[in-house]
């Protein structure tokens, strides 16, 4: 069969010509894949949940057809044989059917970046109704979804902040930072959240601490922080300061720190929202065989390969 192939860390996987997948589980005939960064992560052997093994078929979720004929959202466990192929083996507990007539490439789209602000809010803190909620990257696929994840659960103020903050435009937000001239009184407005989803990491968040604590009419209200992405910097420095003098609460969300179960049980809804349209994304179907090109491109939109 026909798959994207990595065999060396350093360069885009390849259009190949592989083994059929065997193993455990049930094969199904994979109808569309999400390129996100953790597959980039994936391929490039930098993430810290991955094994290093060599060769392998990137790829950790997507659409596809079991041999009953149902349409399923999956997601893999760790394994050289990714979701790029034409076809795959998932454990159908950690998959959900859909309807036959389901927007395939739009769920292999935002299952993935949804998942990510949707996990955190349901399973990483306690999040309240009418919470206000702070997305930090927000212009990115996964933020742009943020921002509406917190709207459906029931944040009841949203601000978003971003490099490039004209792309957050067309987005419901309620207050906007400019990351990119951010300085100490950019963050009054926003001072006061409850929650912030942090997309971005490094000297950004750091900055946005001190920033945020600073403008908090009062530092003892928790304020939990869900560090998620690292767009910005693998490491960012966490001002003292700023754990002690006030309510400032970090905790990571992302592949360990939520149990399979944990993921598995808000599948259905998550699915159920994309395919109702409550949540939007905007995919870009491209076929497998141009992996190689479609790898080194930059991509506003979130890229689903179809095999």
């Amino acid at each position: 069969m026909k798959a994207a192939l990595v065999t060396d860390f350093t360069r885009p996987p390849r259009y190949a010509e592989v083994p059929a997948p065997t193993g455990p589980g049930v094969a199904v005939t994979v109808l569309a894949a999400g390129l996100h960064p953790r597959v980039r992560s994936q391929a490039a052997g930098t993430h810290y949940a991955d094994r290093g093994e060599l060769p392998l078929v990137p790829g950790l979720d997507g659409v596809g057809r079991d041999g009953e004929g149902v349409l399923r959202y999956f997601v893999l466990p760790d394994t050289p044989q990714g979701s790029m192929a034409e076809s795959t083996m998932i454990d159908p507990r950690r998959s959900v059917a859909l309807p036959d007539d389901a927007d395939v490439a739009a769920l292999a789209a935002g299952m993935n970046p949804a998942m990510s602000s949707w996990l955190a809010l349901r399973r990483r803190i306690r999040f309240e109704p009418g919470a206000s909620v702070l997305v930090l990257g927000a212009a990115g696929s996964a933020g742009r979804l943020a921002v509406q994840v917190a709207r459906l659960l029931g944040a009841g103020r949203v601000t978003g902040a971003a490099r490039r903050p004209e792309r957050l435009a067309d987005l419901r937000l309620d207050a906007v930072v400019d990351l990119a001239a951010a300085d100490g009184s950019a963050w009054a407005e926003a001072g006061d959240v409850d929650v912030v989803l942090d997309y971005v990491w490094g000297a950004p968040a750091s900055r946005a601490m001190v920033g945020l604590v600073t403008a908090r009419s009062d530092r003892g209200r928790p304020l939990d922080w869900v560090q998620i992405g690292s767009v910005a910097g693998a490491s960012a420095e966490v001002p003292s300061a700023a754990l002690r003098a006030s309510g400032l609460r970090i905790v990571g969300s992302g592949q360990g720190s939520v149990p399979t179960a944990d993921i598995v049980g808000e599948l259905p809804a998550i699915a159920a929202a994309l395919s109702a349209g409550d949540l939007q994304v905007d995919a870009d179907p491209r076929p497998l065989s141009e992996i190689e090109r479609v790898w080194t491109e930059p991509a506003d939109r979130r890229i689903v390969l179809t095999p």
